[in-house]
């Protein structure tokens, strides 16, 4: 059987769900006539919202006499636990890059463990038709990019394509010829990418995707290393340790064929394969024939570095937006959650009433909650905390840093530099990237980080690009200011009043709108001083028989400060959460009752 397995490695947006559109449009997967969503890869609608690949997906192409199996990676360092993983199953990559904006650190990050585990790569230069494109510039990058990840000579020698996805061609040099379509890039792949390496034995695969199926229960995805596989097979699942999970029957084997999944009579060693049926075993786990002993080795996952509480909503609209609401089903959706993300750790607090939940960062755990809300959950959840670590031989605290690469028009370069500065990060490089542009390179803590993206954006006028990626732990770095105002808290609960509003406009802007249910300790605006205030929102306008002029009866109000979940995340401190429903995102203070804070805020000073 002629195969290939290939993994696409791209920063966010350098167009890679587009690329393997245009590679299934033109190997005939699609009829001429067949109506396919954009984006065809991107099935998760939070994906197709934000535009960007979360979970790792597989397709298949058939070109000439050979299959190609193509494994589109996120490309976001928060979901990392994915590439490390999808990277074992292929045995070649495409690193896909924008001809204008060059390799970014989420570039870096998956070509990093891409040459670690020894993949040989192809280098696509993506969009050469911007009016901006520099080819030549970006290949020296990338060049001096492998060099610096310590790619051998053979990775360093890599073969180079120009082209755009978009409109569907590819070829040697950036000028074309534009009439072959995807031809050159299908011929390379057969040429640079090698066979599956098959080795002999009994079956045996390694689980690297995990999801759940209403219909067929778990599904486990992964590529078989040796052997062959057929239905109702028994098999059984051996941890990494070596220690037996389960023994049991396979019920199907599903294989990718274009974007659809069919269902085969037989898998062979080498192919990429989901297979139904078993109940206990994971991602990194061993499937084997009976006979086998030892599993196959698996990758280490990087440490979480960002946890939060997830809290049963106990706030007094509690129940009136969602239908999911105990701590027993967020309990079990998170359990089910951190099954197939193997990046995410889930453990139960103390209370029972909360579950805490640590990741790769908080763009990962947003997206959990935002997930969570779409399926009518709701709950509270609090500010995300950095993991730190103990030293073990100095037994000093260490702190998660994270390297920051900041594109940046000159004019606004200053405000960042000082910005970041503030927040304990150190600069590491500044250089041009064209067009009066800077790059700025960081060391920066993670916790400096949180909530920085928006303040970025007004900052630069929303012209600034900012990405991460986890460089290591080191010592901690020392306070970091927070947020320096107060907050307007309501003393009541009802539907909040415009004219009530209108009078407390002097105090600070609020965060509601006229007729909003509000209730006590929840938070309504932010203060202009430091302190917290409780303001009555809910106050009418004292009605008189005396007749007034009408221009007194329009209030005019401010609007207010709309808060998306990630800046709300960002925004409360440690006393306070986030109320999350499938409608509404509100901002409360932990303990409701006023008397019941300043105790807590009593006993907070006795530790400090």
């Amino acid at each position: 059987m002629n195969l290939r397995n290939v993994a696409i490695i791209a920063h966010v947006d350098h167009g890679k769900t587009t690329l393997v559109d245009r590679l299934l449009q033109q190997s005939g997967t699609f009829r001429e006539n067949q109506k396919v969503a954009e984006r065809a890869m991107d099935s998760n609608d939070l994906e197709r919202e934000r535009g960007i690949t979360i979970l790792a997906k597989a397709a298949s192409v058939q070109w000439k006499d050979t299959r190609i199996n193509i494994v589109d990676t996120p490309g976001h360092a928060d979901f990392g636990g994915e590439v490390e993983r999808i990277l074992n199953m292929v045995d070649g990559a495409l690193v896909l890059v924008d001809a204008a904006e060059g390799p970014l650190p989420q570039t870096k990050f998956v070509v990093s463990k891409a040459l670690k585990v020894g993949l040989k790569p192809i280098v696509v230069i993506n969009k050469v038709d911007r009016p901006d494109a520099r080819p030549t510039e970006v290949i020296n990058e990338v060049f001096d990019l492998f060099a610096a990840l310590d790619a051998s000579e053979e990775q360093l020698d890599f073969p180079i394509l120009y082209g755009s996805a978009k409109q569907g061609w590819m070829a040697d040099s950036p000028e074309g010829p534009k009439d072959k379509g995807m031809e050159p890039l299908f011929d390379l792949i057969l040429r640079h990418v090698a066979p599956p390496k098959v080795e002999d034995g009994p079956f045996r695969m390694i689980g690297t995707i995990l999801e759940a199926n209403p219909y067929l229960g778990r599904i486990i995805t992964g590529r078989i290393s040796s052997g062959v596989l057929k239905p109702n097979q028994q098999v059984k699942v051996l941890s990494a340790d070596g220690k037996m999970i389960e023994q049991g029957r396979i019920s199907k084997i599903l294989a990718f064929r274009g974007i659809e999944r069919t269902p085969l009579e037989e898998a062979e060693a080498g192919d990429i394969v989901a297979i139904a049926g078993l109940t206990k075993g994971t991602v990194a786990d061993t499937f084997c024939d009976p006979a086998v002993e030892t599993p196959l080795p698996a990758q280490p996952i990087d440490p979480p570095t960002v946890s939060m509480s997830f809290i049963v909503n106990n706030s007094p609209l509690a129940g009136t937006e969602g239908d999911k609401v105990t701590s027993r089903m967020i309990r079990d959706r998170l359990l089910r959650e951190a099954e197939g993300n193997v990046a995410l750790r889930v453990t139960e607090a103390a209370d029972k009433d909360s579950m805490e939940v640590s990741g790769r960062g908080e763009l990962q755990l947003a997206i959990l909650i935002e997930t969570m809300r779409r399926e009518g959950f709701e709950l509270s959840v609090s500010r995300p905390r950095v993991v730190y670590q103990k030293d073990e031989a100095t037994g000093q605290l260490k702190e998660p840093i994270e390297e920051v690469v900041i594109d940046v028009d000159e004019e606004h370069s200053g405000v960042v530099v000082q910005k970041m500065s503030e927040r304990k990060a150190e600069l590491i490089e500044m250089r041009p990237s064209g067009g009066h542009r800077l790059r700025l390179v960081f060391y920066a803590p993670t916790r400096g980080l949180i909530g920085y993206q928006g303040e970025l954006l007004t900052d630069t006028r929303g012209t600034a690009i900012m990405n991460r990626l986890f460089h290591g732990y080191a010592l901690y770095k020392g306070e970091i200011q927070g947020r320096r105002n107060g907050v307007l808290i309501s003393n009541d609960q009802g539907e909040a009043v415009a004219y009530a509003m209108f009078k407390l406009e002097d105090r600070g802007p609020m965060m509601i709108e006229p007729g909003w249910k509000v209730y006590r300790g929840m938070i309504v605006g932010e203060h202009t001083r430091d302190n917290d205030l409780e303001i009555n929102v809910l106050k009418g306008k004292q009605l008189t028989n005396i007749r007034t002029t009408s221009k007194d009866e329009a209030v005019r109000l401010t609007p207010p400060i709309k808060m998306t979940l990630e800046k709300a995340l960002a925004y409360i401190e440690d006393d306070e959460l986030v109320e999350v429903t499938p409608k509404s995102i509100r901002l409360r203070k932990k303990h409701l009752d006023p008397n019941e804070r300043k105790r807590a805020e009593k006993a907070r000073e006795a530790v400090a």
